[in-house]
């Protein structure tokens, strides 16, 4: 819970000090200056699937694992196999969406920990996702809708027949799916 909480604070803290110093032209270049360190933690991720499984935590894996897979779709499908994508400012807004919520949920966790109570985070942990979580997903969905003529010009992630598989599969139109049911 501390090195994520650190993670997303370093994420926050250096777009914020971007942002401070270059206004709005430092928004193209926030998927190089932090991807690499979003990549890395949304990966760590992973360990909330895996806390309940293993019994460390209570609770299920199975809402973890869908939240923390569809953000890493969007981190890894949609932004690092569209490098056009990595310069728009939605990826700005979305950095900040996703590390807002984390550095209050992890805070919050570790105070559950110890079993120590502060009203204003647990306030915060129940309240901010009300408003970030739309926020963080209206984001996504504006990534993978923008990415779509990008996966239907260059066949990124599609699969054409014929093929040794002799499978067929078309990255837009799972993107449409995706946006209809799973977003």
């Amino acid at each position: 819970n501390l090195f994520q909480f650190i993670g997303f604070m370093y994420i926050l803290v250096v777009m914020g000090i971007r942002y401070s110093r270059d206004n709005a032209e430092s928004m193209p270049g926030t998927y190089e200056a932090v991807g690499n360190a979003l990549k890395f933690i949304q990966l760590i991720q992973y360990l909330e699937v895996m806390h309940p499984i293993f019994g460390y935590t209570k609770g299920g894996a199975l809402i973890p694992f869908l939240q923390v897979s569809g953000r890493n779709f969007v981190l890894f499908a949609m932004l690092e196999h569209e490098p056009r994508m990595m310069t728009k400012p939605v990826v700005f807004y979305l950095f900040v969406m996703w590390s807002l919520v984390e550095v209050v949920r992890y805070p919050y966790y570790l105070t559950q920990l110890f079993k120590f109570e502060i009203g204003l985070l647990t306030w915060l942990r129940y309240t901010i996702w009300i408003p970030l979580y739309p926020l963080g997903v209206l984001c996504e969905g504006i990534v993978i809708l923008r990415n779509i003529p990008y996966f239907e010009e260059t066949k990124r992630l599609s699969l054409e027949m014929p093929n040794k598989l002799n499978f067929a599969f078309h990255m837009p139109t799972f993107l449409y799916l995706y946006l209809t049911f799973l977003l």
